[in-house]
């Protein structure tokens, strides 16, 4: 199960990357913006976690994951945290 996920978010993250830098014309300001808005959202989601009841622990992993995936990839750690 674990190695599907993995798979899939790869898979999610090599798209977005393809996706961005040919629709943008400037592809690495729009992916550290992409990176900010990811590292806030986490910090956020971290805390508001005792009003929330989401706890997702801050860990090398969880942190790459919300960097490069950016919102979407916070989505993902909180839908994973749920789960």
């Amino acid at each position: 199960m674990t190695i599907v996920m993995l798979g899939l978010f790869g898979a999610f993250i090599l798209f977005s990357f393809i996706y961005f830098a040919i629709k943008n014309k400037k592809p690495f300001k729009r992916a550290f913006i992409s990176l900010l808005f990811g590292l806030v959202t986490f910090f956020v989601v971290d805390l508001l976690s005792f009003a929330t009841h989401v706890y997702i622990p801050v860990s090398a992993f969880s942190v790459l994951v919300s960097a490069f995936g950016g919102v979407p990839g916070v989505a993902l750690l909180v839908m994973m945290s749920v789960i």
